[in-house]
């Protein structure tokens, strides 16, 4: 008398699961090692999906936070962790983020990633509540003074002086949020500095 076909099912599994983990063991398979956080010190290339002021305070961020958990010894997992965690921030944390985005700038700027102070401009400008008399009489300053009057790397580093950070991370409320809520910040100090500067231009 013939086996039933259903029978044979489970054989065939076992033997198919069983060429699978052999498979497996053959190319090194047979040990697991959960993946490593990147090491914060490495020097690493950031880019951003983003453009303009956007994609440059992304780029920006991204690089300080690195930095500062570099300072701090820790991984930059934990450190966004641990900042969206507790509502006390250390003064180490805080001077670290700061340190790391000014740091961020100078990497930027050694690397030749920040663009001139001209590119921003219009940028800054669309989103100013300033009055018509005054944005035409910025924009008809020619690119090569506002160049020449402004750099980039110093409009950068005085927005990140002027921010608050301590309040500002008084208010997150996840992981995602500080990248975020740092991003919007900066953005909005670039912008502002840029147009008090532009300001004295004319």
């Amino acid at each position: 008398m013939r086996a039933p076909r259903w029978i044979g099912l489970p054989v065939a599994a076992v033997v198919l699961v069983a060429g699978v983990i052999g498979v497996q063991l053959a190319n090194g398979g047979g040990t697991y090692e959960p993946l490593r956080p990147a090491d914060p010190c490495a020097e690493r290339t950031v880019t951003s999906r983003a453009n303009g002021i956007d994609g440059l305070t992304e780029r920006l961020v991204l690089l300080g936070i690195n930095n500062a958990a570099c300072t701090l010894g820790v991984t930059r997992e934990a450190l966004t962790l641990e900042l969206a965690q507790t509502s006390t921030r250390t003064d180490a944390e805080i001077d670290a983020l700061r340190a790391g985005l000014i740091e961020a700038v100078r990497q930027m700027k050694k690397d030749g990633s920040l663009p001139p102070a001209s590119d921003l401009v219009d940028e800054a400008l669309a989103s100013a509540n300033l009055n018509g008399l005054l944005e035409r009489a910025i924009r008809l300053i020619p690119d090569s003074v506002i160049d020449s009057a402004l750099k980039t790397d110093d409009v950068l580093e005085r927005a990140i002086e002027d921010l608050d950070l301590r309040d500002l991370l008084a208010n997150l409320d996840d992981q995602g949020d500080l990248e975020r809520q740092v991003e919007a910040a900066v953005t909005e100090a670039v912008k502002d500095s840029l147009l008090d500067r532009l300001r004295n231009l004319i």
